[in-house]
This record gives structure tokens, C-alpha cells and sequence, in this order.
């Protein structure tokens, strides 16, 4: 957790809460799994338990704190919508978005059905984000899931893209997130899903952002794309005052 994040399409991190379950493939060799895990017994460490569950109480009003505007990811080390985490904890989260509204807050899971489930009880405020991850075709339903999510600005990462997402329907979407796998046991990403994605997007007027390669560390194969770099962001940043450190739109 910080105020300012490495992470291409955000600005900082924010997590109430930390530690999750595999749920598909494209958690086999999860980042924050493997983080965590380095410090499970290190007494006194935030990763003392390694990756188990546990809630921040603590941590919920950081973004309170800071006062200059940021995208915020939220739970860049856990998964906000995994089963155990109690709905009371999940609204108290979203309490936090509605009084930061200064903030734009950009919350990820794979789990959309349980978004689906608890939206009525929820504050979407126009700066919370919600986005699902979807990593092979198996996946791809996740976005009709996603549709039915009363957010203002709905988003698809497709890190790590393990395979085409054939069948992908992007409409009602706005912003698509692609890249490739890093780590030790990453597995390859192919030239041409990347760009069917593309192609897609631009097709639908889908904002596309390619964050990487991926390799042995994130930064290993870069982010070119055919020799350009796509950083395109949601527009509803285009009318806003610049918030420092984001990318800025390609046209």
C-alpha cells in the first residue's frame, strides 16, 4: 500500500484488505501471493500471516488523508469481493469512496457475480471505477456480469492474457486493460491476442491500455505495441483537471 505506485495506470494503492483464494488460471502465480509469502513469520511484518486473509480496519479512511487527487487501486493485494470478506467491511469500503470524492478509486475482482449481488447496497459514486479481470475465453462472461454493475466507468483487465478472449463483448465496457505475465514461471503472451484486443477496441471505441510484455520482472519485454505505446485511459479523466503522475490519452 502506498501514495504513489510502479502499477502503469494508476497512481497509488489502497488496501483494507489483503490476502485471497485462487479462483481461475490467472491466479496460478499471483504477484501479491508471491509477495506475501516472503514474509509470512516475520514477526511484526503486514504480511506476517503470509497471504491469509485479514482485514484492515485501520487502513479504512487512509485515502481520507490524502488530500491531492489520485487514482486509487483498491486491494492491488487481495481480492475486495472474495467470499469471506463480510458485506459490512465491503460497505464501509465503499463509504470511504462516497466521502474521498476527490479521488478516483478503481476496484478489480474476479468474483463480478458477488458485485452483482451486493450493488443495491452499495454507494457508486461517479469516481469509483468497478472492473473484472478476464485472462482465457473460459472467462469472458465475466463481462456480461460487469454490464449489469451500476458503475460509471467499467473496465476489463486481461493481465495476464493467456489466451484469445474470443466471444468478448465489449459493449456498455469503456476501458480495456491488457498485458502479459511476469514472474519466474510466466507464461507466454502471443502477438496476435494482443491484437484482436486492439482491434476490438478500436472497432467499439473502447479505450485500450497495453501495460506489458511481461517476462522475468514486469518491465522485461517493455510496452510497445507494433512501435507505439498504448496508454489510452477512460474519458471521463478528459474533462477533468490533470491528476499528476497518470498517463495521458493517445488520440
Amino acid at each position: 500500500m502506498a501514495d504513489r505506485s510502479a502499477i502503469e495506470w494508476t497512481n497509488a494503492t489502497w488496501n483494507p484488505v489483503t490476502g485471497c483464494t485462487k479462483v481461475s488460471p490467472g491466479c496460478a502465480h499471483c504477484y501479491a501471493e508471491s509477495f506475501a509469502e516472503r514474509f509470512r513469520g516475520v514477526t511484526g511484518h503486514p504480511y506476517e500471516q503470509g497471504f491469509e486473509l485479514r482485514l484492515w480496519q485501520e487502513r479504512l479512511e487512509l485515502p481520507l488523508r490524502w488530500r491531492q487527487p489520485r487514482l486509487i487501486f483498491v486491494n492491488s493485494m487481495s481480492d475486495l469481493f472474495q467470499p469471506d470478506v463480510p458485506e459490512d467491511f465491503i460497505r464501509s469500503v465503499f463509504e470511504t469512496m462516497k466521502r474521498a470524492h476527490w479521488h478516483h478509486f478503481q476496484v478489480l475482482t474476479k468474483r463480478p457475480e458477488r458485485v452483482v449481488a451486493l450493488a443495491d447496497k452499495l454507494h457508486w459514486g461517479e469516481n469509483v471505477w468497478m472492473g473484472t479481470s478476464i485472462e482465457n475465453r473460459r472467462w469472458v462472461d465475466r463481462a456480461n456480469q460487469l454490464r449489469r454493475i451500476p458503475a460509471t466507468v467499467r473496465f476489463i483487465s486481461a493481465e495476464p492474457l493467456l489466451g484469445p478472449l474470443d466471444g468478448l463483448d465489449l459493449s456498455d465496457i469503456d476501458w480495456l486493460i491488457v498485458g502479459g505475465e511476469s514472474g519466474r514461471h510466466h507464461r507466454p503472451i502471443k502477438l496476435e491476442w494482443v491484437q484482436q484486443l486492439k482491434r476490438l477496441c478500436l472497432e467499439q471505441k473502447v479505450r485500450f491500455f497495453f501495460k506489458q510484455w511481461g517476462g522475468i520482472r514486469p518491465k522485461s519485454g517493455g510496452r510497445l505495441l507494433e512501435g507505439e505505446e498504448w496508454s489510452q485511459m477512460p474519458a471521463v479523466l478528459d474533462d477533468v483537471a490533470p491528476i499528476p503522475g497518470r498517463v495521458v490519452a493517445l488520440a
